[in-house]
């Protein structure tokens, strides 16, 4: 999630667990040590440009790491306090802090290598999307309130609230799920992989990529726990091969390491980009939900032994967030059905 959103609810963590007296330093220490797993977004290269892709929610995000960063924070708290609770509370605060920046990217669809470096699965719950202002806003007001009436219960209270809402999209999830394996069924298909999650800011409106066959379907559902469920097609689209799509005697090359990564951070959901033949997108990711044009991918159209760049693809415009809005209020027009053989086109 944004750092914004990491940093308070660390605070609201740390303010849990304080007393009257220590509650503006475990604000502080628990915003610093919530923060710091996001530290490995500097870990860069200008030539290797997925480097960062390979390091993002890697071994900060581990469990294995959680004793060392909290260390740092506790740290770093330690030398800028003057006036100071001892160390070993301090590093109480950072190590609950640190745990909730772990939990709370797990929470969301993009996936953290929590056991790392045992294994390199990314577990992601998929309960929340990466950005929703509405979880931020919650946990401000909690800290906000807790240092006002210097008590650590607005915090604790803010986070039962958090708590209330992360379930909420726990449930709302399964609703996504149960509609997509029932569309597929409408469609005659056999799911091989599916993904659900939450759009933007938001636990109403979710995006539905699955594979069957070749293919990968995206629909956009919104999936109303009292107002019934809306499902908005977007298409489908051919799933990319590496065997099958790449041509033979490259595979010692430093293109087809690269496509070989980015095909591991995505998870397997790559396709062609269907506006960029030579970019490889990960499907899973869309500015609207029902969209067949990822948001992110590689430029494979490079020159031999290079490394395949990463390109955003992001494109916002008038029309879209008017689309999405739309779908968010169950007002949107579907003009296009899904034909159960699919072809690749996008609404």
């Amino acid at each position: 999630m944004d750092l914004i959103t990491h940093g308070v609810l660390g605070a609201a963590v740390s303010m849990g667990l304080a007393k009257k007296h220590e509650l503006k330093v475990a604000a502080a220490v628990g915003c610093v040590a919530a923060m710091l797993p996001d530290a490995d977004t500097l870990i860069q290269s200008a030539e290797d440009s997925l480097l960062r892709l390979e390091y993002h929610r890697q071994f900060t995000h581990s469990l294995i790491f959680i004793p060392l960063g909290s260390l740092l924070g506790a740290t770093l708290i330690w030398l800028l306090f003057r006036q100071r609770p001892p160390f070993l509370r301090l590093y109480l605060f950072a190590l609950a802090a640190y745990t909730s920046a772990l939990f709370l990217d797990t929470c969301t669809s993009y996936g953290t290598q929590l056991f790392w470096p045992f294994s390199g699965e990314r577990i992601a719950w998929r309960i929340v999307a990466i950005i929703d202002p509405l979880v931020t806003i919650m946990l401000i007001s909690a800290v906000c309130f807790a240092l006002a009436r210097r008590s650590g219960r607005p915090a604790v209270a803010g986070l039962l609230l958090v708590t209330c809402y992360f379930s909420l999209g726990y449930m709302q999830r399964g609703i996504a799920e149960q509609q997509a394996f029932a569309l597929a069924d409408q469609r005659g298909h056999v799911i091989a992989r599916l993904e659900v999650k939450p759009t933007m800011g938001n636990l109403l409106l979710w995006r539905s990529v699955y594979q069957s066959g070749d293919f990968f379907y995206v629909d956009a559902i919104r999936a109303g726990i009292t107002s019934g469920e809306k499902v908005y097609p977007g298409g489908a689209i051919k799933a990319f091969d590496l065997t099958r799509d790449i041509p033979e005697g490259s595979e010692n090359t430093t293109l087809y390491s690269d496509i070989q990564r980015f095909t591991t951070y995505s998870n397997g959901y790559v396709v062609r980009h269907p506006e960029q033949p030579s970019v490889l997108g990960d499907i899973r990711y869309a500015m609207l939900p029902n969209s067949l044009l990822p948001l992110w991918g590689i430029e494979t159209d490079v020159a031999p032994g290079q490394h395949a760049q990463y390109k955003d693809i992001r494109n916002v415009n008038a029309k879209k967030v008017d689309a999405f809005l739309q779908m968010l209020a169950g007002s949107y027009a579907v003009d296009v059905a899904l034909e159960s053989g699919g072809q690749a086109h996008d609404l």
